[in-house]
């Protein structure tokens, strides 16, 4: 059974940092990329970053500059850096993996105080 399991979400001042990390298990192969969305109350879940099975990483305007995405293909784990966290930032940031299919993680909560 496929799982994702995230790590790292907190409540930071804003201009802190923060590092999620995602690490998928239970036999998931091929993976075709994996990626990090989130939803803010009241609002849509967005995408974040993503990076695809060769490296190449999308990010939203919004968190352009600002966040990076990487991972461990070998670890399947897929990180996200924040830097300058603004309150606008403030969501349950959620996990993604693509195979043939979604996966997602449980959520993770980053609140940013001004």
């Amino acid at each position: 059974q496929v799982q994702l399991v995230e790590s790292g979400g907190g409540l930071v001042q804003a201009g802190g940092s923060l590092r999620l990390s995602c690490a998928a298990s239970g036999g998931i192969f091929s993976i075709n990329s994996m990626g990090w969305y989130r939803q803010a109350p009241r609002k849509q879940r967005e995408l974040v970053a993503s990076i695809t099975s060769d490296g190449s990483p999308n990010y939203a305007d919004s968190v352009k500059g600002r966040f990076t995405i990487s991972r461990d293909s070998d670890k399947n784990t897929v990180y996200l850096q924040m830097n300058s966290l603004q309150p606008e930032d403030t969501a349950v940031y959620y996990c993604n993996v693509v195979t043939f299919r979604y996966y997602w993680g449980q959520g993770t909560q980053v609140t940013v105080s001004s």
